[in-house]
């Protein structure tokens, strides 16, 4: 082969390697969270939104960076679109070995969310921590982790059913089907406020667990290299109390139009 063709050979290569390469930059990011985890995040039928949205938009302005905020369909379905690549940051979630297979997590967390036992306020019982929910008929919604050990002693203690959603489970819990409940503390009092029948209903103290929610940018997506900047905006905002903030005004924000859609 001539010098001359080698060399433009080359050059083509060089040029469409190039090109994969600008594709896959980071010139918008595309945000999705789970659509029914109100006040943290809930879809009303329009758009995204609650505090761990609003935490992720409040980190990409710092950042300098575009993003938009898709829905995607319930949680089994986004994390199945996060592992394909397709969206590029989940907000926010616990943080599991499954899932850091396909997700990067930054040190700093998102926000707390302490995970509570919600039982029937005339069919109580006696409780005292985790150990005391064994032999006891549970519920938790289909998908959710709870971190902080308490998923592990879940599978090896407790008997429990999944649901798809926090009110099917407060249906159950009420009809007598299930003796507890476990969930989110701020998700289940969220959904309480909701169906405005919040007396029938009592919070078990201590919590079983208090994990930490994380933003976390997806492995396959375009924008994983912005993790180390991302963390540093994000111990910022937390020192600052900008998070903190971010979760009273969602609360808030949920108690004033508590709509969430259907599924679709």
């Amino acid at each position: 082969m001539k010098r001359p063709q080698l060399f433009g050979q080359i050059v083509a290569i060089g040029i469409f390697v190039w090109s994969l390469a600008a594709q896959a930059e980071c010139t918008r990011v595309i945000i999705s969270a789970d659509p029914s985890y109100p006040p943290l995040q809930w879809f009303d039928g329009e758009k995204l939104q609650g505090a761990s949205v609003d935490i992720a938009k409040r980190m990409l302005d710092e950042l300098g960076l575009s993003y938009e905020v898709r829905y995607v369909g319930p949680f089994a379905r986004l994390m199945h679109i996060a592992e394909r690549g397709e969206i590029d940051l989940v907000a926010t979630l616990k943080r599991t070995p499954e899932r850091e297979k396909f997700l990067l997590f930054p040190e700093t967390p998102a926000l707390s969310n302490p995970v509570a036992v919600f039982a029937l306020r005339s069919h109580s019982f006696n409780f005292g921590g985790r150990q005391d929910l064994v032999g006891l008929r549970g519920g938790v919604t289909r998908g959710n982790k709870f971190g902080d050990g308490f998923d592990e002693f879940l599978k090896q203690n407790l008997s429990v059913e999944e649901a798809d959603s926090p009110e099917n489970n407060f249906k159950k819990l009420e009809a007598g089907r299930i003796d507890y409940f476990v969930t989110g503390y701020y998700t289940g009092m969220a959904f309480l406020l909701k169906r405005g029948d919040e007396d029938k209903f009592s919070v078990l103290r201590p919590f079983v667990a208090d994990a930490m929610n994380f933003i976390a940018f997806t492995r396959n997506g375009n924008c994983s290299e912005k993790l180390v900047a991302a963390d540093a905006v994000l111990a910022r905002l937390k020192k600052n109390g900008v998070l903190d903030d971010l979760v009273k005004k969602s609360f808030q924000t949920w108690k004033q139009r508590p709509v969430l859609a259907e599924k679709m």
